[in-house]
């Protein structure tokens, strides 16, 4: 393999939108997306490479997975997700992480993987928690409708949503190698070890509370002395990002610290143990010249009662009874109004796409009725239900741009 550095393309091309990727232990086509290139193949391949192979409902095949991935075989593996770290973010901003730039000059790690669609942390923590897709966990978007109740609910925090274990029942790989009596380990803050998200997408692991970062980082490098996986999550790319936006120099500075934490941790566990770095999505930075507001677009809002999802792929549920309107009729309105600047398909035509990946019949009704995913750098929002700062944040992830679903999986072997 070559020690080249990685091509970035123009920022325009990383913009371009992509086709979603598909499901499966194949590897893509020319051209193609997904299959064993795929954030839901990385636990299934890591739990073939620590010989307890755990297929899921989407992924038969894990050693095919651990292949495809390039991993190899390890009694210990530590899994990090560095939220928000998009693969070409890491390499627009290489000059800042000597070891993530160490890691990039190996041929193996210079290939993207795909995220899920909509590539935000909810869907994809799922996605990877499980193994498997957003129509499978029923965790569709950031926000999404609540069949229980007809209302939105927010799958952060679960405000107003199904319990975590009602909502994602699909069990983790965290759960299924517990069950085998492999050790599993999340060295992480406190406030996430027992949080609805990390029930529903990540259960299952002997969580390890820790507030100081370097500490989190020593915890995760020492259980790997045991035979298993460690899981270790790292927040703060995403939180900078959304805040100052993911080319300020806060987000620099952050970003040479996660390469420090990184590097401590090669250098803290012990040898031969597996490292893979994975991120949920990745970041673009918002044009707010190019932010619709449909609080301000009456047609725009003709028959649909619900908005869900986020800025950057919005769902729209339309109205229910005698009153509802063909959803095909909904989003011909959206393509008018919005030409280029998204894409628009019916929950129909996204699942028949394969989007979702296979969709669960209790999951239908979750998706909205139609999905707008943003193109170039524009956002959706809604002035009628969303405070100030959610409408206008500097970095937003979500759609199907090639800087936003294309995500690193990057090996390394102390």
């Amino acid at each position: 393999m070559g020690t080249m550095s990685v091509e970035v393309p123009e920022i325009d091309q990383l913009l371009a939108m992509t086709s979603p990727a598909r499901y499966g232990d194949e590897l893509p086509d020319e051209g193609g997306r997904g299959g064993a290139l795929h954030l839901s193949s990385v636990l299934p391949a890591i739990s073939s490479a620590i010989g307890h192979p755990i297929p899921t409902a989407i992924h038969a095949d894990p050693k095919r997975l651990q292949e495809a991935l390039g991993l190899p075989d390890a009694r210990s593996a530590v899994v990090v997700l560095v939220d928000g770290l998009g693969y070409w973010n890491i390499n627009m901003r290489l000059g800042h992480s000597p070891y993530l730039r160490s890691l990039m000059a190996d041929g193996v790690n210079q290939r993207p993987i795909a995220t899920c669609m909509p590539s935000t942390t909810v869907a994809a923590m799922s996605t990877f928690g499980t193994g498997t897709c957003p129509g499978l966990t029923g965790m569709t978007g950031y926000t999404q409708l609540n069949p229980d109740n007809g209302e939105i609910c927010q799958l952060i925090s679960f405000k107003n949503a199904p319990a975590p274990l009602k909502l994602q029942q699909q069990p983790t790989i965290f759960e299924r190698l517990a069950e085998q009596d492999v050790r599993v380990t999340s060295s992480g803050l406190p406030k996430f070890a027992f949080s609805a998200l990390t029930q529903a997408a990540l259960r299952g692991s002997d969580y390890i509370s820790n507030d100081d970062p370097r500490r989190r980082i020593m915890t995760a490098a020492k259980a790997a002395n045991t035979p298993g996986l460690t899981y270790v999550y790292l927040r703060d790319a995403d939180k900078i990002g959304h805040n100052y936006g993911w080319d300020s120099d806060k987000w620099i500075g952050t970003y040479e610290r996660i390469d420090a934490q990184l590097s401590l941790l090669r250098r803290s566990v012990p040898k031969n143990t597996l490292i893979v770095i994975v991120a949920d999505h990745g970041m673009i930075t918002a044009d707010p010249e190019a932010c619709i507001d449909i609080a301000s677009e009456p047609q725009l809002m003709w028959g649909v009662a619900n908005v869900g999802g986020e800025p950057r792929c919005v769902m729209l549920y339309g109205e229910d009874g005698e009153d509802g309107e063909n959803p095909e009729d909904i989003a011909a309105r959206w393509r008018d109004v919005l030409g280029e600047r998204a894409q628009v398909r019916t929950r129909r035509q996204a699942i028949e796409e394969g989007v979702y990946g296979p969709v669960d019949e209790r999951v239908k009704s979750m998706i909205g009725d139609v999905v707008v995913s943003a193109a170039g750098s524009t956002t959706i929002v809604d002035s009628r239900t969303q405070a100030e700062k959610a409408m206008h944040l500097p970095s937003v992830h979500g759609s199907l741009t090639y800087m936003e679903s294309d995500i690193p999986c990057l090996i390394d072997v102390a």
